[in-house]
């Protein structure tokens, strides 16, 4: 993998069918932390960015109408293009014992919906170990 982009500069995936639910977190990431951000409206679509494009990590929608995040997850560790990129749940399940399944299935962590926008890169960076620039 060359290092053609500045090492500093992240590029995350996201994928919810929300269209707001997406916008906020570009708009967050970029103008908070100067991340790169792709988004995909649907787990089909996620699935062909992830395996063409290099991304630092996925924030995966949980709840989605045609595939669920725990199914697009799961075909995201079978490919190898895309075994190791970390991907956090995002959920409106608040309940602990809910947020424990995610982990245990491999997921790096989970952030609750609705979450503030603020918040984000934070959160984000504590569960990947990313230092804040």
């Amino acid at each position: 993998m060359k290092a053609t982009k500045n090492a500093m500069t992240k590029r995350l995936l996201v994928i919810d069918d929300e269209d707001g639910v997406r916008e906020i977190i570009q708009i967050s990431l970029q103008t908070a932390a100067g991340w790169e951000v792709l988004s995909a409206s649907s787990g089909s679509a996620g699935l062909a960015i992830a395996q063409t494009e290099l991304v630092d990590a996925i924030l995966l929608d949980v709840m989605m109408p045609e595939q669920d995040g725990i199914s697009i997850f799961q075909q995201l560790q079978i490919a190898p293009k895309t075994q190791s990129i970390p991907v956090i749940f995002l959920t409106a399940k608040a309940r602990l014992s809910e947020q424990r399944q995610f982990v245990e299935v491999g997921a790096a962590g989970v952030i609750v919906k609705p979450f503030q926008a603020r918040d984000l890169v934070r959160q984000i960076e504590a569960i990947l170990g990313w230092r804040s620039h």
